[in-house]
Protein backbone atom coordinates (compact mmCIF):
# COMPACT_ATOMS: atom_id res chain seq x y z
CA UNK A 1 0.00 0.00 0.00
CA UNK A 2 1.61 2.98 -1.17
CA UNK A 3 0.56 6.52 1.24
CA UNK A 4 2.71 9.29 2.83
CA UNK A 5 1.99 8.15 5.86
CA UNK A 6 1.74 4.91 7.88
CA UNK A 7 -1.97 4.19 8.02
CA UNK A 8 -2.16 0.57 9.88
CA UNK A 9 -0.63 2.61 12.75
CA UNK A 10 -3.05 2.65 15.71
CA UNK A 11 -2.31 3.76 19.79
CA UNK A 12 -2.10 -0.19 20.72
CA UNK A 13 1.16 0.07 19.13
CA UNK A 14 2.35 3.04 21.71
CA UNK A 15 1.79 0.82 24.81
CA UNK A 16 4.26 -1.24 26.60
CA UNK A 17 5.17 -2.76 29.96
CA UNK A 18 5.18 -0.61 32.80
CA UNK A 19 3.44 2.62 30.47
CA UNK A 20 0.45 4.51 31.94
CA UNK A 21 -1.68 3.95 28.75
CA UNK A 22 -3.16 7.37 27.75
CA UNK A 23 -2.09 6.15 23.74
CA UNK A 24 -5.48 4.12 23.54
CA UNK A 25 -8.68 5.36 23.84
CA UNK A 26 -10.77 2.11 25.38
CA UNK A 27 -12.58 3.43 28.61
CA UNK A 28 -10.41 2.11 31.84
CA UNK A 29 -11.86 0.14 34.40
CA UNK A 30 -14.27 -2.35 32.10
CA UNK A 31 -16.41 -4.51 30.67
CA UNK A 32 -17.97 -4.01 33.59
CA UNK A 33 -19.05 -6.98 36.22
CA UNK A 34 -22.83 -7.27 34.62
CA UNK A 35 -21.33 -7.50 31.31
CA UNK A 36 -18.51 -9.28 32.31
CA UNK A 37 -20.52 -12.25 33.76
CA UNK A 38 -22.40 -12.46 30.56
CA UNK A 39 -19.66 -13.46 28.92
CA UNK A 40 -18.25 -15.77 31.56
CA UNK A 41 -21.71 -17.44 30.92
CA UNK A 42 -21.77 -16.96 26.95
CA UNK A 43 -18.60 -19.90 26.77
CA UNK A 44 -21.44 -22.51 27.89
CA UNK A 45 -22.94 -22.08 24.08
CA UNK A 46 -19.35 -21.99 22.28
CA UNK A 47 -20.09 -25.45 21.07
CA UNK A 48 -22.75 -23.78 18.51
CA UNK A 49 -22.34 -21.74 15.91
CA UNK A 50 -23.06 -17.98 16.16
CA UNK A 51 -26.30 -16.79 15.71
CA UNK A 52 -26.89 -12.94 15.19
CA UNK A 53 -30.51 -12.77 15.35
CA UNK A 54 -31.28 -11.59 19.13
CA UNK A 55 -28.57 -9.36 18.67
CA UNK A 56 -29.52 -7.75 15.52
CA UNK A 57 -33.24 -7.14 16.68
CA UNK A 58 -31.81 -5.20 19.69
CA UNK A 59 -29.37 -3.28 17.65
CA UNK A 60 -32.62 -2.69 15.22
CA UNK A 61 -34.73 -1.69 18.40
CA UNK A 62 -32.34 0.42 20.24
CA UNK A 63 -31.60 2.84 17.24
CA UNK A 64 -35.38 2.78 15.75
CA UNK A 65 -34.75 0.64 12.53
CA UNK A 66 -35.82 -2.47 10.73
CA UNK A 67 -33.82 -6.05 11.05
CA UNK A 68 -32.74 -5.93 7.60
CA UNK A 69 -31.06 -2.41 7.88
CA UNK A 70 -28.46 -4.02 10.75
CA UNK A 71 -25.31 -5.89 9.92
CA UNK A 72 -23.12 -6.91 13.01
CA UNK A 73 -19.55 -6.71 12.85
CA UNK A 74 -16.26 -7.55 14.63
CA UNK A 75 -15.73 -4.12 15.29
CA UNK A 76 -15.56 -1.36 12.92
CA UNK A 77 -12.48 -2.26 11.25
CA UNK A 78 -14.29 -5.48 9.67
CA UNK A 79 -17.17 -2.88 8.89
CA UNK A 80 -14.18 -0.44 6.55
CA UNK A 81 -13.14 -3.87 4.78
CA UNK A 82 -16.86 -5.27 3.97
CA UNK A 83 -17.94 -1.88 2.37
CA UNK A 84 -13.79 -0.92 0.47
CA UNK A 85 -14.98 -5.11 -0.67
CA UNK A 86 -18.10 -4.28 -1.78
CA UNK A 87 -18.46 -0.46 -2.80
CA UNK A 88 -16.86 0.08 -6.16
CA UNK A 89 -16.21 3.95 -5.90
CA UNK A 90 -15.43 5.98 -9.04
CA UNK A 91 -14.49 9.20 -6.60
CA UNK A 92 -13.99 7.96 -2.92
CA UNK A 93 -13.35 11.06 -0.34
CA UNK A 94 -11.83 9.86 3.08
CA UNK A 95 -12.31 13.66 5.59
CA UNK A 96 -9.18 13.69 7.18
CA UNK A 97 -7.86 13.88 10.14
CA UNK A 98 -9.84 10.96 11.19
CA UNK A 99 -9.03 7.39 11.97
CA UNK A 100 -6.98 5.66 8.86
CA UNK A 101 -8.30 2.53 8.81
CA UNK A 102 -11.30 3.19 6.54
CA UNK A 103 -8.60 4.57 4.04
CA UNK A 104 -6.65 1.99 4.68
CA UNK A 105 -9.28 -0.66 3.86
CA UNK A 106 -9.90 1.04 0.60
CA UNK A 107 -6.18 1.27 -0.81
CA UNK A 108 -6.30 -2.38 0.17
CA UNK A 109 -9.15 -3.20 -1.96
CA UNK A 110 -7.33 -1.35 -4.94
CA UNK A 111 -9.70 2.08 -4.76
CA UNK A 112 -7.85 5.28 -5.31
CA UNK A 113 -9.06 7.53 -2.75
CA UNK A 114 -8.68 11.57 -2.46
CA UNK A 115 -8.51 13.43 0.71
CA UNK A 116 -10.33 16.61 2.25
CA UNK A 117 -7.62 17.16 4.99
CA UNK A 118 -9.40 19.89 7.51
CA UNK A 119 -7.47 22.72 8.88
CA UNK A 120 -7.84 25.06 11.96
CA UNK A 121 -10.37 23.96 14.35
CA UNK A 122 -10.54 20.56 12.35
CA UNK A 123 -14.82 21.49 10.91
CA UNK A 124 -16.25 20.29 8.35
CA UNK A 125 -16.18 21.96 5.13
CA UNK A 126 -17.36 21.22 1.60
CA UNK A 127 -16.32 17.79 -0.41
CA UNK A 128 -16.29 17.55 -4.15
CA UNK A 129 -19.57 17.66 -5.15
CA UNK A 130 -19.12 14.72 -7.51
CA UNK A 131 -17.47 12.54 -4.70
CA UNK A 132 -19.65 9.14 -4.99
CA UNK A 133 -18.42 7.96 -1.28
CA UNK A 134 -17.66 10.14 1.34
CA UNK A 135 -16.30 8.45 4.49
CA UNK A 136 -16.15 11.44 8.01
CA UNK A 137 -15.90 10.54 11.39
CA UNK A 138 -18.48 11.75 14.14
CA UNK A 139 -17.20 12.77 17.02
CA UNK A 140 -13.52 12.35 15.40
CA UNK A 141 -10.76 10.40 15.64
CA UNK A 142 -8.24 11.80 16.81
CA UNK A 143 -9.43 15.73 16.93
CA UNK A 144 -12.23 14.86 18.90
CA UNK A 145 -14.56 17.21 16.79
CA UNK A 146 -18.07 16.50 16.88
CA UNK A 147 -19.96 17.70 13.34
CA UNK A 148 -23.65 19.02 13.63
CA UNK A 149 -25.36 16.12 12.45
CA UNK A 150 -27.32 18.47 10.02
CA UNK A 151 -24.31 19.37 7.99
CA UNK A 152 -23.46 15.61 7.73
CA UNK A 153 -26.61 15.09 6.89
CA UNK A 154 -26.17 17.74 4.04
CA UNK A 155 -23.60 15.67 2.74
CA UNK A 156 -26.02 12.86 1.92
CA UNK A 157 -27.50 12.30 -1.65
CA UNK A 158 -28.83 9.84 -4.25
CA UNK A 159 -25.96 8.24 -6.06
CA UNK A 160 -23.36 8.68 -2.95
CA UNK A 161 -22.62 6.33 -0.05
CA UNK A 162 -22.24 8.53 3.23
CA UNK A 163 -20.45 6.69 5.71
CA UNK A 164 -20.49 8.13 8.83
CA UNK A 165 -18.12 6.62 11.48
CA UNK A 166 -19.46 6.60 15.30
CA UNK A 167 -17.27 4.76 17.01
CA UNK A 168 -16.93 7.90 19.70
CA UNK A 169 -20.63 8.66 19.90
CA UNK A 170 -21.74 7.12 22.94
CA UNK A 171 -18.81 9.50 24.51
CA UNK A 172 -21.82 12.59 23.91
CA UNK A 173 -24.38 12.67 26.72
CA UNK A 174 -27.59 11.97 24.74
CA UNK A 175 -25.80 11.21 21.74
CA UNK A 176 -27.25 14.46 20.05
CA UNK A 177 -25.44 14.34 16.79
CA UNK A 178 -25.65 10.88 15.63
CA UNK A 179 -27.07 9.59 12.31
CA UNK A 180 -28.15 6.18 13.65
CA UNK A 181 -31.71 6.27 13.33
CA UNK A 182 -31.86 8.54 10.02
CA UNK A 183 -33.10 6.88 6.84
CA UNK A 184 -31.22 8.98 4.16
CA UNK A 185 -29.97 8.60 0.88
CA UNK A 186 -27.03 6.04 0.80
CA UNK A 187 -26.21 6.69 4.62
CA UNK A 188 -24.28 4.04 6.39
CA UNK A 189 -23.79 4.27 10.00
CA UNK A 190 -20.97 2.31 11.60
CA UNK A 191 -20.50 1.89 15.43
CA UNK A 192 -18.31 0.42 17.58
CA UNK A 193 -18.81 -1.25 21.13
CA UNK A 194 -14.98 -1.44 22.24
CA UNK A 195 -14.45 2.14 23.54
CA UNK A 196 -17.24 2.70 26.00
CA UNK A 197 -17.67 -1.49 26.96
CA UNK A 198 -13.73 -2.42 26.92
CA UNK A 199 -14.32 -4.88 24.91
CA UNK A 200 -11.65 -4.34 22.40
CA UNK A 201 -9.99 -7.97 22.42
CA UNK A 202 -13.71 -9.36 21.84
CA UNK A 203 -14.58 -6.95 18.54
CA UNK A 204 -17.86 -5.89 18.32
CA UNK A 205 -19.94 -3.38 16.29
CA UNK A 206 -22.25 -2.70 13.58
CA UNK A 207 -23.57 -1.37 10.48
CA UNK A 208 -26.64 0.81 10.13
CA UNK A 209 -27.60 0.87 6.29
CA UNK A 210 -30.37 0.16 3.87
CA UNK A 211 -31.72 -3.19 2.85
CA UNK A 212 -30.12 -3.83 -0.22
CA UNK A 213 -26.22 -2.51 1.06
CA UNK A 214 -26.62 -4.38 3.87
CA UNK A 215 -27.57 -7.72 2.03
CA UNK A 216 -24.62 -7.04 -0.08
CA UNK A 217 -22.10 -6.57 2.96
CA UNK A 218 -23.37 -9.66 4.50
CA UNK A 219 -23.23 -12.08 1.17
CA UNK A 220 -19.32 -10.40 1.57
CA UNK A 221 -18.87 -11.30 5.18
CA UNK A 222 -17.12 -14.34 6.09
CA UNK A 223 -19.61 -17.07 7.74
CA UNK A 224 -19.96 -16.40 11.51
CA UNK A 225 -17.39 -14.03 11.85
CA UNK A 226 -18.61 -11.96 14.64
CA UNK A 227 -18.42 -14.99 17.65
CA UNK A 228 -21.26 -15.96 20.62
CA UNK A 229 -19.45 -13.52 23.01
CA UNK A 230 -19.12 -10.83 21.28
CA UNK A 231 -23.07 -11.17 19.84
CA UNK A 232 -23.76 -11.76 23.52
CA UNK A 233 -22.04 -8.52 23.87
CA UNK A 234 -24.16 -6.52 21.56
CA UNK A 235 -27.32 -7.11 22.46
CA UNK A 236 -26.40 -6.37 26.12
CA UNK A 237 -24.75 -2.98 25.59
CA UNK A 238 -28.00 -1.52 23.06
CA UNK A 239 -29.96 -2.61 26.20
CA UNK A 240 -31.92 0.54 27.78
CA UNK A 241 -29.64 -0.38 30.78
CA UNK A 242 -26.54 -0.25 29.04
CA UNK A 243 -27.09 2.85 26.88
CA UNK A 244 -28.79 4.77 30.02
CA UNK A 245 -25.23 3.27 31.93
CA UNK A 246 -23.25 4.78 29.11
CA UNK A 247 -25.11 8.04 29.22
CA UNK A 248 -23.57 8.82 32.70
CA UNK A 249 -20.39 7.79 31.68
CA UNK A 250 -20.60 10.29 28.94
CA UNK A 251 -21.51 12.92 31.61
CA UNK A 252 -18.95 11.96 34.23
CA UNK A 253 -16.49 11.53 31.29
CA UNK A 254 -17.68 15.66 29.95
CA UNK A 255 -16.25 17.30 33.42
CA UNK A 256 -12.61 14.77 33.84
CA UNK A 257 -12.26 16.17 29.36
CA UNK A 258 -12.80 19.72 30.40
CA UNK A 259 -10.43 19.54 33.56
CA UNK A 260 -7.89 17.71 31.80
CA UNK A 261 -8.03 20.22 28.53
CA UNK A 262 -7.84 23.34 30.82
CA UNK A 263 -4.24 21.98 32.89
CA UNK A 264 -3.09 21.17 29.24
CA UNK A 265 -3.66 24.84 28.00
CA UNK A 266 -2.51 26.28 31.02
CA UNK A 267 0.98 24.81 30.10
CA UNK A 268 0.99 26.67 27.12
CA UNK A 269 0.12 23.91 25.05
CA UNK A 270 -2.76 24.13 21.99
CA UNK A 271 -5.61 21.73 22.27
CA UNK A 272 -8.23 21.17 19.32
CA UNK A 273 -11.18 23.17 20.90
CA UNK A 274 -14.32 21.70 21.60
CA UNK A 275 -13.54 18.17 21.99
CA UNK A 276 -16.50 15.87 22.29
CA UNK A 277 -14.72 12.18 22.70
CA UNK A 278 -13.10 10.15 25.33
CA UNK A 279 -9.39 11.78 24.18
CA UNK A 280 -8.09 15.23 23.35
CA UNK A 281 -5.96 16.48 20.25
CA UNK A 282 -2.87 18.23 21.64
CA UNK A 283 -0.07 20.00 19.48
CA UNK A 284 3.21 20.44 21.58
CA UNK A 285 6.44 22.39 19.54
CA UNK A 286 8.95 19.55 19.56
CA UNK A 287 6.18 16.86 20.10
CA UNK A 288 8.59 13.58 19.05
CA UNK A 289 11.06 14.48 22.07
CA UNK A 290 7.92 15.48 24.34
CA UNK A 291 6.56 11.82 23.12
CA UNK A 292 9.81 10.26 23.97
CA UNK A 293 10.36 11.96 27.18
CA UNK A 294 7.10 11.22 28.52
CA UNK A 295 7.84 7.70 27.26
CA UNK A 296 11.29 7.82 29.76
CA UNK A 297 9.01 8.74 32.79
CA UNK A 298 6.43 5.88 31.90
CA UNK A 299 3.93 7.40 30.07
CA UNK A 300 2.59 6.48 26.39
CA UNK A 301 0.54 8.69 24.58
CA UNK A 302 -0.29 8.44 20.46
CA UNK A 303 1.72 9.93 18.16
CA UNK A 304 -0.19 12.26 15.29
CA UNK A 305 2.07 12.50 12.82
CA UNK A 306 0.13 8.85 11.36
CA UNK A 307 -3.00 10.66 10.57
CA UNK A 308 -3.20 12.43 7.33
CA UNK A 309 -3.40 16.46 8.44
CA UNK A 310 -1.66 16.19 11.49
CA UNK A 311 2.40 16.50 11.83
CA UNK A 312 5.19 15.29 14.40
CA UNK A 313 3.92 18.02 16.81
CA UNK A 314 0.85 16.98 17.50
CA UNK A 315 -0.36 13.89 19.85
CA UNK A 316 -3.47 12.29 20.93
CA UNK A 317 -4.22 11.49 24.74
CA UNK A 318 -6.85 9.53 26.53
CA UNK A 319 -9.12 11.14 29.28
CA UNK A 320 -8.25 9.43 32.45
CA UNK A 321 -9.32 9.57 36.00
CA UNK A 322 -8.05 12.53 37.86
CA UNK A 323 -5.50 10.76 39.72
CA UNK A 324 -4.14 9.92 36.41
CA UNK A 325 -4.58 13.16 34.86
CA UNK A 326 -2.67 14.63 38.16
CA UNK A 327 0.17 13.08 37.70
CA UNK A 328 0.55 12.66 33.60
CA UNK A 329 0.26 16.70 33.44
CA UNK A 330 2.75 17.10 36.61
CA UNK A 331 5.32 15.43 34.41
CA UNK A 332 4.44 17.20 31.20
CA UNK A 333 5.08 20.20 32.85
CA UNK A 334 8.40 19.06 33.84
CA UNK A 335 9.60 17.94 30.39
CA UNK A 336 8.10 21.30 28.75
CA UNK A 337 10.75 22.77 31.17
CA UNK A 338 13.27 21.10 29.90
Amino acid sequence: MHTDVDLRHHGDAEVGPGLVDLAVNVRHGTPPEWLAALLRDSVAGLAAYPDPARARRAVARRHGRDEDEVLLTAGAAEAFVLLARVLRPRHAVVVHPQFTEPESALRAAGHDVARVVLTGGFRLGPVPGDADLVMVGNPTNPTSVLHPAEELAALARPGRTLVVDEAFMDCVPGETESLAGRRLPGLVVVRSLTKTWGLAGLRAGYVLAEPELVARLAAAQPLWSVSTPALVAAEACVSPRAVAEADAWARELTLDRERFARALTGLGLHVVPGARASFLCVRAPGGPGVRAALRERGYAVRRGDTFPGLGPDWFRVAVRDESTVTAFVAELADVLRL
